[in-house]
Formats: C-alpha cells, sequence, structure tokens
C-alpha cells in the first residue's frame, strides 16, 4: 500500500486531496496541524512514503514540520504546498529537506502527478537498496555505498535526503562530466516532471553545503556556467 501524510488546516483543500489521492491507490492519514502532523509521525516515522505539507498552518508552520520529519527520516518524500508566489519560500522549503513543492491554487491531476512521481524515487530508492552485494564509489575523501545509500567524508556520515543522494549518485557515476540541468531533472525527478528546473540549483547549494570545505568556493561540485555543474574527480 502507497502510504500518504496530508498536513492541510482548511477543510475543503484537505478533503480536495484526500479524495483524489485515495482515488488513485494511495492509504491517506489527514490532519489539520502541524503539531497533529508530528503526533502522528512520531508513533512510526517510517510508515509514511510522502508527506504533503501546506506552509501556511496555524502554530507550529509547514517549514518546521519539514525540518522535524527530515531529521527522523531521510527517505520519505516531501511535498510543500503553499499558495505564496514569493520565489524565496519555494527555495526555503526545498533548502530544509523537501523534495518538490506545488503552488495553490493546482489541479488534481497536478498533485497526482507530482505525488505518483515523488513516490516511484522513494520506491526506486528502497529496492535499489536491496542488492546483494556492497559497491562502493570513491571520490577524494568521498565513499558513496550503493547498498546502503549512504555517502561518507574521510570516514564521518553525511546526512543527505534521498534526492540529495541520487544527484550525488550521477555525479560519481560521471566524473569530470558536465551534466546539464536538465540532464540531472530527467534523471532524479523524472522526464514527466512538472517544476521548474531551479529545484535542481537550489538542491546543488543544499549538497555543496554538506560537501564542501567552503561551499562559497566549491572545488568538487563545480558550476559549467549556462549549462550546469560537474564532479571533479580526485584521484584516490
Amino acid at each position: 500500500m502507497k502510504r500518504i501524510l496530508i498536513v492541510e488546516d482548511e477543510d475543503v483543500i484537505r478533503d480536495f486531496e484526500v479524495i483524489n489521492l485515495k482515488r488513485s491507490g494511495y492509504e491517506v492519514v489527514d490532519v489539520p496541524s502541524g503539531e497533529a502532523a508530528m503526533e502522528v509521525f512520531d508513533q512510526n516515522p517510517f510508515y509514511f512514503d510522502v508527506a504533503v505539507l501546506d506552509v501556511m498552518l496555524p502554530g507550529m508552520d509547514g517549514f518546521e514540520v519539514c525540518r522535524r520529519i527530515r531529521e527522523k527520516n531521510s527517505a520519505i518524500g516531501i511535498i510543500m504546498l503553499t499558495a505564496r508566489s514569493q520565489e524565496m519560500d519555494k527555495v526555503n522549503g526545498l533548502m530544509i529537506g523537501a523534495d518538490d513543492y506545488v503552488t495553490k491554487p493546482f489541479s488534481p491531476s497536478e498533485l497526482v502527478a507530482r505525488v505518483d512521481a515523488l513516490h516511484r524515487r522513494v520506491t526506486m530508492a528502497a529496492e535499489r537498496a536491496q542488492p546483494q552485494v556492497v559497491t562502493e564509489l570513491k571520490s577524494g575523501p568521498f565513499v558513496l555505498n550503493t547498498k546502503s545509500r549512504t555517502v561518507t567524508k574521510n570516514g564521518k556520515l553525511l546526512d543527505l535526503t534521498q534526492v540529495e543522494y541520487q544527484i550525488l549518485e550521477y555525479f560519481f557515476q560521471n566524473p569530470n562530466t558536465a551534466l546539464g540541468r536538465q540532464d540531472i531533472l530527467n534523471r532524479v525527478w523524472g522526464e514527466g516532471y512538472f517544476g521548474d528546473v531551479k529545484i535542481v540549483d537550489v538542491n546543488v547549494r543544499r549538497l555543496r553545503m554538506k560537501l564542501e570545505d567552503d561551499p562559497s568556493h566549491p572545488s568538487y561540485l563545480t558550476t559549467v556556467w549556462g549549462f550546469g555543474y560537474k564532479w571533479m574527480q580526485e584521484e584516490n
């Protein structure tokens, strides 16, 4: 069963989301507040595959719920819902661990398509974590383990989301190769992704904060201006 957590304080919108996701085969748990969301989530942090969080919630807002959920489960897919059009609201959600965002108002088909795409990525990530042989990709101080889907730097485990891991794995598989933003988007989010390619830039920025000694002057994950990014392979 595909399990999803809906956090939305407006009853009409929440009912709309629940009805359409149930029709699409999801087991839905819905709550009206961030506090209620954390009560449900804390009972079993690994029960849900995807969480859909409204940003504007009474009390604990969606950003804080996202942050707390991501601290306890790096694999769950998180979509932020926002009625705001400001770019920084979207960037803030992605920077604290969201995988995608949907701007209100949205159609049933867009919501279901975004959730389906994210659920596929989460499911594929879990399946790829089951190979019998441990495979490691190494680059300088970094070791990427394709079985546990973890990355270490100088032996220290890095706290990456599944999206960040997928992006980094793509770079490790193509060292010293310029990868276009659209190529990265298609590989990680899927060719049918509805959103903006800028989501790639936000996740790369977030990755640099976790990988680089000086994120403002990256030496590993470098920019190819006007095109995309390149992973600079070091000799081992």
